[in-house]
């Protein structure tokens, strides 16, 4: 079959039901969780069908179970940041601070979260990796295979993006 084949209705029908209860099921083991996992399963679906051109019908198995864990991943590693974020918080936080002042800094917290996570995956990627886990823009290169300037131009459409999405809170 040709690259185009699952771009058509049959085809990418043929390989979700093929594969969508297996996907679930590696999903669930990961999470633990069924929700979520039918939750991935389905934005992986949906990031197949949006890439059905690039993708040859020989390795869509290992295309979707790839973008699973890598979506699997992100979860994780943003559910890590925020939980470290609400640890630090909850040790420098000192009993003399104002439930407004606490109350603004939830709602500003949790917009943060919904900018990042309104970034493409490219951005997040480079944003976690140079703002969160304080890594330096030549290891950010290294580590994704890509030129200094790249990283550099995801990082300030990032912050721009996150910018944008804060506003003036």
């Amino acid at each position: 079959m040709s690259i185009k084949d699952i771009c058509k209705d049959k085809v990418f029908e043929k390989v979700y039901f093929t594969y969508a209860k297996d996907l679930k099921r590696f999903l669930f083991l990961k999470f633990g969780d069924l929700e979520s996992a039918e939750d991935v399963m389905q934005e992986t679906f949906l990031k197949l069908w949006k890439n059905c051109h690039k993708v040859s019908f020989e390795k869509v198995k290992s295309y979707l179970f790839t973008l699973a864990n890598n979506a699997f991943l992100d979860i994780k590693k943003h559910e890590k940041v925020v939980r470290k974020h609400r640890e630090n918080n909850n040790l420098s936080h000192s009993t003399s601070e104002s439930p407004e002042y606490l109350m603004i800094e939830e709602e500003f917290l949790e917009k943060i979260e919904q900018a990042i996570a309104g970034l493409t995956d490219k951005q997040r990627e480079v944003f976690i990796l140079g703002k969160i886990e304080k890594k330096k823009y030549k290891e950010i290169a290294e580590e994704l295979g890509i030129s200094i300037k790249a990283v550099e131009k995801r990082m300030i459409n990032a912050l721009a993006n996150i910018r944008k999405q804060i506003g003036h809170f």
